[in-house]
């Protein structure tokens, strides 16, 4: 890591001790931003940071959709390298799995207060810390569940729909200084996705074009581009990354 050439850019990362969060922090590390990464679980978190780099990588504990906790990571960034160029909104949650018609309404507003909520929490402290004057990017990670039915998680597919709708209103308000999007996964191979593939993953990779599932670091890959150089005439919108999933659509 400390070869890597300083980009001057600094991005806060949420959810990012494991799994897709932290796929994204390792590419934006390699490319030389500073990160901090946020996470419920502070032993996991250090972990995280000692892995990406403590000489460029810091951690805040905490709850997504805690006001407090947003408020804390936000200054915590602010502190440590001046500047927060980059907000990346991935910590989420689907604490259930079945049918949506007699779920629990407090159960989807846990789920709505994580994914929806903290978001924009988040977001709109960035935007008051540093992006309203200086410009920046933002990236929702959704998921492919927000663009359609989805079978036996219904609450979380309805929150991923509405973090996508959030992506474009944030987009409209905070344009031109800054550029909202989001990326929609299919399946990734992570702990938080494990009941969706778990025994069965060749089986389940089968029905994608390109015969596998997604594994972190494509999700880092597109979220690196989206906030580049490379997208600057990029906003509101949602990159689909499925492996080809969405095309089997109306195939029997």
């Amino acid at each position: 890591m400390t070869s890597v050439e300083l980009s001057g850019k600094v991005a806060l990362i949420t959810g990012a001790s494991r799994g897709i969060g932290y796929g994204v922090a390792e590419a934006l590390v390699a490319r030389g931003d500073r990160v901090c990464i946020t996470g419920r679980n502070e032993d996991a978190l250090k972990a995280a940071v000692e892995a990406l780099g403590v000489d460029r990588v810091i951690g805040v504990a905490g709850k997504a959709h805690d006001e407090e906790h947003q408020a804390v990571a936000v200054a915590r960034t602010m502190e440590a390298f001046g500047r927060v160029d980059h907000l990346v909104n991935n910590a989420g949650t689907n604490p259930v799995f079945g049918a949506i018609a007699d779920l629990d309404l407090n159960v989807v507003r846990k789920i709505f207060e994580t994914n929806v909520l903290s978001a924009l929490g988040f977001a709109q402290r960035t935007w008051h810390a540093w992006q309203k004057e200086n410009g920046g990017a933002i990236v929702n990670i959704a998921s492919v569940a927000g663009l359609s039915a989805s079978p036996f998680i219904g609450a979380y597919g309805v929150s991923k729909a509405a973090m996508i709708n959030l992506t474009q209103q944030l987009a409209h308000e905070f344009a031109p200084t800054v550029r909202v999007n989001a990326i929609a996964p299919a399946v990734v191979k992570t702990k938080f996705a494990q009941a969706l593939y778990e025994g069965r993953e060749a089986e389940a990779a089968a029905s994608y074009p390109l015969g596998r599932l997604g594994v972190p670091s494509d999700v880092g890959g597109a979220a690196a581009f989206l906030t580049s150089e490379q997208s600057d005439w990029i906003t509101g919108q949602t990159l689909v990354v499925d492996g080809g999933i969405f095309l089997n659509a109306g195939v029997g």
